[in-house]
């Protein structure tokens, strides 16, 4: 860390140990003597967003707008924009569910389609599993 500044600039100092930590969760690599976040939790999907390829029946536009809804929201860090945003944010949405809407139509797979309820009950039991309830 160049002059006591953390990678996000914030003037604050952190210990090595709650760097290494830092660098760890966020997924940042140290280039030339700078932090810089490659990704956060490469491997980890928002939980809000679902998959929507492979299903029998195929997912629905509600489905594909409500995926789109869920990560412009994520993306602008706001659920509900404001008045000076909103028209900005609907293009967004918009815009979002039509290329998910075009994946999925080009989307090609030779495995079976999933069953809805079959991986409802799966994620059931994971979120069991996951909270301690049975």
């Amino acid at each position: 860390m160049d002059g006591g500044r953390t990678a996000y600039g914030t003037g604050g100092h952190l210990s090595a140990k709650r760097e290494v930590a830092r660098i760890h969760r966020c997924g940042e690599q140290k280039l030339s003597g700078v932090s810089r976040v490659v990704a956060a939790y490469p491997l980890r999907m928002c939980r809000s967003i679902r998959q929507l390829h492979n299903y029998e029946p195929p997912a629905t536009d509600d489905e594909v707008y409500a995926a789109a809804l869920q990560y412009v929201r994520k993306v602008a860090g706001c659920t509900v924009p404001s008045q000076a945003n909103r028209e900005a944010f609907d293009e967004a949405v918009e815009a979002v569910a039509a290329a998910t809407a075009h994946l999925l139509e080009h989307l090609t797979t030779s495995a079976p389609p999933k069953d809805r309820e079959v991986e409802a009950a799966k994620a059931r039991a994971r979120a069991a599993e996951r909270y301690g309830r049975r």
